[in-house]
């Protein structure tokens, strides 16, 4: 086996990098996984346990994903390792898979978020990409700091 010489290497950092950049032009915001080849939309950094989010999470695959391929998220943390979620699989369509009404029903702890691993269930190989501090999730969402009186 042969690994790649380091001029290929920066030819496909290359590649990835402008495609990134011409996706986030036209998908509106995306942010870089772990996974050069998978970006995802912006999740708010403080959310409500089980309420939408303001705009249907997508992910956005930069390698050849078919169409009818099955993503599926999971969220978790030191806490909280696999928190519940609903509506967290979505079939990708044209290189991205949209998840209507995604809801994080469990909750990430006191000033803790969850990690978000994103799984694109294609043949032969699976690809899996983890957006680091992705959300946090509490019962009652952001709020005003406390003041004291």
């Amino acid at each position: 086996m042969h690994l790649p010489s380091s001029q290929n290497l920066a030819r496909m950092t290359d590649m990835y990098q402008s495609l990134q950049e011409s996706l986030q032009e036209y998908h509106g915001e995306l942010v870089q996984t772990g996974s050069p080849a998978i970006l995802c939309s912006v999740l708010p950094t403080h959310w409500r346990s089980n309420k939408s989010l303001p705009i249907a999470f997508k992910v956005v695959a930069l390698d050849d994903v078919p169409d009818g391929t099955i993503v599926s998220l999971k969220a978790g943390n030191d806490e909280n390792y696999c928190a519940e979620l609903r509506n967290c699989t979505a079939i990708m369509k044209n290189q991205v898979a949209k998840f209507n009404d995604l809801r994080f029903v469990g909750r990430s702890g006191r000033g803790k978020s969850f990690t978000l691993t994103i799984t694109i269930s294609c043949a032969p190989f699976y690809q899996m990409a983890t957006y680091n501090k992705a959300i946090k999730v509490t019962v009652d969402g952001p709020r005003e700091p406390r003041t004291k009186s």
